[in-house]
């Protein structure tokens, strides 16, 4: 069907689809309807190429016509057009594409995460939105089987993280809210190890097993993985030269880089 036959304009800031996004947007979360803010069109062919559902896409005046050429095949989607000074209001990015998908996020058990070779990454007190988002897409990039994110950290469905894991969240199974005792108890039940870095005084990073299963744990720059979760966990440092220490996304980006070498050699 022609987009242009159901295509809904919108002039009020009032209207309700707006007041959600923005809320959303505010809030770094999903709208009440629990859909997630994709802002441009990467996140757009991301959705659509991960076979999720997109209740709306909402766009400029100049944009609708590209967007609807991509979601050309999404006949249960509501294609909603505004104008430049309206969308401005509400968009996440100070460079807007002038696009905006409402995608219902993907649902995911335990199971999903811990497969029979599991790489689970362990996200603690990571409240940066880019890192985190940064964070699952590396671990995407490097054959992890999911991510949890324990109460503390940002929301995966911030738009910021959204757009920093380019499309990752849409694929890999992501759990959050779990607290610090829930995820020991996940690896506990299954008899895996959780590895994590510390500056030094830890297992030197390549000869740290990491392709057998196990998770990865990355706390906080400014205070690391709690004491709880330490105790469980065993240390691994990154050698390094100059420099002390590395910040949150590059450290964990290494230490799943080297998981995914050793998994390929095994």
């Amino acid at each position: 069907m022609n987009y242009l036959a159901r295509l809904e304009q919108i002039t009020s800031a009032h209207n309700p689809i707006l007041k959600e996004v923005r809320r959303a947007v505010t809030r770094g979360g999903v709208t009440n309807d629990g859909l997630c803010v994709a802002e441009g069109f990467h996140l757009l062919e991301e959705a659509l190429r991960s076979g999720l559902e997109i209740p709306v896409i909402l766009a400029t005046e100049s944009a609708i016509s590209a967007a609807a050429g991509l979601a050309k095949d999404a006949e249960k989607t509501r294609f909603l057009t505004t104008s430049e000074a309206l969308f401005r209001d509400f968009s996440s990015t100070e460079n807007s594409q002038g696009l905006i998908t409402l995608v219902r996020p993907p649902a995911w058990s335990e199971d999903d995460l811990f497969t029979s070779r599991a790489l689970v990454l362990v996200l603690e007190g990571i409240q940066d939105p880019g890192n985190a988002g940064t964070l699952i897409r590396s671990a995407e990039a490097f054959g992890a089987t999911g991510v949890l994110l324990l109460k503390g950290c940002v929301n995966p469905w911030n738009p910021k993280a959204l757009r920093a894991s380019a499309g990752s969240l849409f694929r890999l199974p992501v759990i959050d809210l779990l607290t610090t005792a829930e995820a020991i108890a996940a690896f506990t039940r299954r008899s895996l190890p959780l590895w994590t870095t510390l500056v030094e005084a830890g297992l030197p990073l390549g000869e740290a097993d990491l392709a057998a299963a196990c998770g990865i744990a990355v706390g906080s720059e400014s205070r690391g993985i709690s004491a709880e979760l330490g105790q469980y966990s065993k240390a691994l440092t990154i050698p390094t030269r100059s420099v002390e220490s590395l910040n949150a996304a590059t450290a964990g980006a290494i230490v799943l880089y080297e998981a995914a070498r050793q998994r390929e050699q095994a």
